[in-house]
């Protein structure tokens, strides 16, 4: 504080309050500036997540013209349609709602992966943009993969095995069966990605494929965990079903781990 020669305070005049509003004004001016970047980005994020979610919208609003016929498809393992029995008056809706989002859902990623990459791509180095390029097809190839091998392998095994153990009669709810049978592809095809995951671990460094080969045996552990986790009965065929391609997944993973290492 400024204090004359007998040591009382000094008054300010209008002028030194001026130039204190100038600086401050300076300062706010800069730091507003320096912020605008990130609300740029925020505003590029909302515009972003609006176009996916439209696609998401407009994909599930076309897929009310073949829901029913996603549904005789789904239900095909258990013998159609006819073999579901409703027991609530609000379950055929439930199961049409559900059915048609899962497809819009298949139908609008290409358009929500595009606003992904979008917005991430400016940030990224050329290198780093071509390997998220390359990825994306390899990805949505292992996802597909696995949710084929349940379609075609899993579930024309397991679906059999459950409904007729111990010989009594099941009436199947459609509730069930969807949600059943989504989750197992969902979280199957989820399981398939796992190269490409090692692959990305060894690039930064995280994972090498000596790791993975001395440590195989807990690898097997692991996977009979996920086996015992993701299919619907504990039995060893369909533990085995699950665990053989994992145990190809796995060795597959090896081999990506010791060219990303030497890339």
């Amino acid at each position: 504080m400024n204090t004359t020669s007998a040591g009382r305070p000094k008054r300010r005049s209008w002028l030194d309050y001026a130039r204190a509003f100038g600086r401050a004004h300076q300062r706010a001016k800069v730091q507003l500036d320096s912020s605008m970047p990130l609300l740029e980005h925020l505003e590029e994020l909302r515009q972003r997540l609006f176009k996916a979610f439209a696609a998401l919208v407009v994909a599930t609003a076309l897929s009310f013209v073949f829901a029913g016929q996603l549904v005789d498809f789904m239900a095909a393992p258990i013998g159609g349609r006819k073999a579901l029995v409703s027991i609530e008056v609000t379950e055929n809706v439930a199961i049409f709602m559900r059915v048609s989002l899962l497809s819009g859902v298949v139908l609008a990623i290409p358009v929500i992966a595009y606003q992904i990459l979008a917005f991430v791509f400016p940030g990224l180095t050329q290198r780093e943009k071509r390997w998220l390029v390359l990825s994306v097809p390899f990805a949505s190839l292992l996802f597909i993969s696995g949710v084929a091998f349940t379609w075609y392998v899993m579930l024309p095994a397991a679906i059999p095995f459950l409904i007729n153990f111990l010989g009594i009669t099941t009436q199947v709810r459609p509730n069930n069966y969807f949600e059943f049978t989504t989750s197992i592809m969902f979280w199957i095809g989820l399981s398939f990605e796992m190269p490409l995951i090692v692959f990305f671990l060894a690039k930064l460094k995280l994972v090498k494929a000596s790791q993975l080969v001395q440590y195989w045996r807990h690898a097997v552990v692991v996977m009979a965990i996920v086996a015992a986790v993701v299919t619907p009965t504990i039995d060893p065929i369909n533990m085995s079903l699950v665990m053989l391609p994992l145990g190809v997944l796995y060795a597959i993973s090896i081999v990506l781990a010791v060219f990303a290492g030497r890339g």
